[in-house]
């Protein structure tokens, strides 16, 4: 005797051009409206790395730090900070402060 094979529901894939949804620029824009503090912290934890005299500043261990350091909720996104977003706010970064471009590692975006 076989065993019954369960059928499970699969949820469709939605590929992110799909129309309807939004790009991860328009998302980033509307979570950078509804949290403007993450970029404050990340502006003042780069700082402090800048004045402990660190060459080389990873937006990954930034925003681990702000994970560990402070788990503010944040609004808009099941996550509290969506990786897809580090690029975006190491660009806002630098545009605030250009003399910090040589700190980060900036490579071109993979999808807009």
């Amino acid at each position: 005797m076989v065993p019954e094979q369960l059928e499970l529901p699969v949820a469709p894939l939605r590929h992110p051009e799909t129309p309807g949804s939004a790009s991860i620029q328009d998302r980033f824009e509307s979570f950078h409206q509804l949290n403007p503090w993450i970029l404050d912290q990340l502006e003042a934890l780069t700082s402090d790395c800048v004045n402990q005299g660190i060459k080389r500043v990873g937006i990954g261990m930034l925003f681990e730090v702000l994970r560990w350091q402070y788990g503010r909720a944040t609004r808009g996104e099941p996550w509290k900070l969506n990786n897809d977003y580090r690029s975006r706010y190491v660009c806002k970064l630098i545009d605030l402060h250009p003399e910090w471009s040589p700190l980060f590692e900036l490579r071109g975006l993979r999808s807009a």
